[in-house]
């Protein structure tokens, strides 16, 4: 980890758009001490291990016929980095545009932020399940990540299992594999959702109506993941959450206000939401029904629905 060089690098930020990619980058892996992926044999089979008996178990509840990504990444902190720049740089991409004549200062700027972004989100993502929203091909292949150091250190710090962690961490983002695969038009949807509003604040306009629907949609992602999650994992995990929870809870306020800055305490709130709605669908019908939010976008619930599942169950089910 090389701070001076991080910070030499942002300093150097240059080229005509609002943020200079590479310069990020480079910053962010400078920055971030990048982990050791020295793997044992019985670890990286137990990776292979624990993605396919997560996609059977799945299967198996949801009655989804899916598939994982053929490549199954175990990343460090500085692969994460590399394979993300590019999806920020896709989202952000339809802002840019608007900046042809971009202050050095504040391109500077930008250029920090996302540094600072990049190399918080690389120390603390466990694993990803990426759909390559906003990917220049609609064929590109969607990508499942581990990010290695940072389970071993979160087990840690948790006092727990390490083979345990990392199979919960292996369930979840499987879950969000099934998800896409019993919905294909979900990307095509959320990629739709995020441009509407992304293109309306680079007009200086904000579509309130864009980012509700994202939200809501995100919410039952997160939601019914979890759902799948109670059917599916072959363990007790309620501690788990409890834990990481607690961790979150318990870091500096530095910390938290960066977290509520990102996005993430929305996030937690999205899974609170959308988990305590699929738990009253399935308390008063079953999970095939709860499974109806992935026949087409019409099927999702509106934000006031998700408050009141009865509404939803009046309007679709069968």
């Amino acid at each position: 980890m090389n701070l001076y060089r991080s910070v030499r690098t942002v300093a150097g930020a240059s080229g005509p758009d609002a943020i200079d990619w590479e310069s990020a980058a480079d910053a962010a892996r400078a920055g971030t001490d990048p982990g050791s992926l020295d793997l044992s044999e019985a670890e990286r089979q137990g990776y292979a291990r624990d993605v396919r008996e997560a996609r059977a178990a799945v299967r198996s509840v949801s009655g989804v016929d899916f598939e994982v990504p053929d490549a199954v990444e175990i990343q460090n902190r500085h692969h994460w980095i590399d394979a993300n720049v590019e999806t920020f740089e896709r989202v952000m991409g339809t802002l840019e545009p608007h900046t042809d004549d971009f202050p050095g200062i504040a391109r500077t700027i930008n250029t920090g932020t996302m540094t600072i972004l990049l190399a918080y989100l690389g120390r603390n993502v466990l694993g990803q399940y990426d759909p390559l929203l906003l990917a220049d091909s609609p064929d590109a292949d969607h990508a499942l990540y581990f990010v290695h150091p940072n389970i071993c250190a979160a087990a840690d710090a948790l006092e727990v299992d390490r083979e345990r962690f990392r199979r919960w961490i292996a369930f979840h983002e499987v879950t969000h594999a099934a998800e896409f695969g019993a919905a294909p038009w979900l990307s095509t949807h959320l990629e739709d959702r995020m441009e509407d509003g992304i293109a309306t604040l680079s007009t200086g306009r904000f579509d309130r109506e864009a980012f509700r629907d994202l939200d809501a949609a995100m919410t039952v992602v997160e939601g019914y993941a979890e759902l799948l999650m109670d059917h599916a994992f072959d363990d007790e995990y309620a501690d788990l959450r409890r834990k990481l929870d607690e961790r979150r809870q318990g870091r500096g306020p530095l910390q938290r206000t960066f977290r509520r800055l990102l996005g993430l305490g929305l996030k937690q709130r999205q899974y609170e939401r959308g988990k305590h709605f699929f738990e009253r669908v399935v308390a008063v019908r079953d999970l095939e029904t709860a499974s109806l939010v992935w026949e087409g976008p019409a099927y999702l619930p509106t934000h006031d629905e998700l408050d009141s599942p009865g509404l939803w169950l009046r309007r679709v089910d069968r």
